[in-house]
């Protein structure tokens, strides 16, 4: 394929569109420069570490606004490990599962491979829709995803009618979401994320909000493991109530990378201090509507979501026309700085997908859009 140049004065200022990594500040960075003497290379046991995870722990509890009772969690691993996490902690007996795409599904599998629980109840959509979990005798974990990273789609975060009267868990993977959607944690039990979308850090973390219900529900499963004849195994590294005890004193059960700790903290604080997370959603929908509206008016790209109440406002997914080779247009503009535009792997469709995370700033987003219609007037 020829090489074709972008000129200058029409590509973003900054090229990075990644649905996770995402972009990184370049005041993140340099927080990093800040705290090179006192914090990287320190013990995460002591004082200034301590304080930075406080830090955090407050700074999120301000941004989503959390209500009385409900505290923050942190460990290591990732969303991922969350899911094993509440397995092992909270999930009692039988969760039902919305799946409605990869990383939806993830979380069910890994429920239907624990040993001591029972099938988890799937409730399935089709990749581009959402399909939430529906009232289910014996269940007592309800789960989905906020957001859907793989095919752009958001969902309601409501808690399943019905489910407090069977006392029964709301568990919502955040990780695309959180920080860049409206959200009321109240109606979750567990809302849990990784760093590296919204919040503009590196992954290996994981972060959970969590309901006093979630708490109790951790500390009976977890005893009911210790009992003669018990079944269940919680590894200490997926033991919530260890994690927990240790995000209590502002630290976390194992070493953390504390590099992703100072970026994440700077981008707390930098939320907080534009107007929190109705900046940032206002801030993330701007880019979204952007996206939408310009493939709307395009005559080879669509929005992938059909419904447009479907449609995410943190990674926005375009379907281009079968005459236009994606992956030619994601090549054309990593030649020209802009990347991680390409559309997620495991879907297989003709498609670019945008990360439009509070850092990215919405006039890049509307360049984007002008490089993509400059590169496929050449293809």
């Amino acid at each position: 394929m020829t090489t074709i140049t972008i000129p200058q004065d029409m590509r973003p200022e900054d090229g990075r569109f990644g649905s996770g990594p995402s972009k990184i500040r370049p005041e993140q960075v340099a927080a990093l420069d800040a705290g090179a003497t006192t914090l990287l290379g320190t013990s995460h046991r002591q004082a200034p570490v301590r304080r930075l995870v406080a830090d955090i722990r407050e700074g999120l509890r301000d941004f989503f606004r959390m209500p009385d009772g409900y505290e923050v969690a942190l460990g290591n691993g990732g969303a991922s490990a969350f899911w094993d996490v509440a397995c092992a902690s909270l999930i009692n007996r039988r969760a039902a599962f919305g799946c409605y795409g990869s990383f939806s599904a993830k979380f069910a599998a890994s429920a239907a491979s624990a040993p001591f629980l029972e099938d988890p109840v799937r409730f399935e959509g089709e990749p581009g829709t959402y399909r939430l979990p529906e009232l289910t005798d014996g269940v007592d974990a309800y789960c989905w995803a906020h957001n859907e990273t793989s095919t752009g789609v958001a969902a309601p975060v409501r808690r399943v009618p019905g489910s407090l009267e069977q006392d029964a868990l709301t568990l919502v993977d955040g990780t695309s979401a959180a920080g860049a959607l409206p959200v009321d944690v109240s109606q979750t039990d567990a809302y849990y994320f990784s760093p590296q979308k919204a919040f503009g850090s590196d992954g290996g973390l994981w972060v959970a909000v969590l309901s006093p219900t979630a708490v109790e529900r951790a500390a009976r499963v977890e005893h009911a493991a210790t009992l003669p004849g018990a079944r269940r195994w919680v590894p200490p590294f997926l033991s919530l109530t260890s994690a927990i005890a240790n995000s209590r004193k502002d630290q976390t059960l194992n070493t953390p990378a504390v590099a992703t700790l100072v970026m994440m903290a700077d981008q707390v604080r930098w939320l907080n201090g534009n107007g929190g997370l109705d900046w940032a959603v206002a801030r993330c929908a701007k880019s979204a509507e952007t996206l939408y509206a310009w493939a709307e008016r395009s005559d080879y790209a669509s929005p992938s979501v059909a419904d447009p109440a479907a449609r995410s406002h943190a990674v926005v997914t375009i379907d281009l026309d079968e005459r236009i080779k994606a992956s030619d247009v994601v090549a054309a503009l990593r030649d020209n700085g802009i990347v991680d535009t390409a559309g997620y792997r495991k879907l297989g469709r003709n498609q670019l997908r945008v990360g439009v995370f509070p850092s990215v700033e919405p006039s890049d987003v509307k360049a984007l859009t002008a490089c993509v219609d400059y590169i496929v007037e050449r293809l």
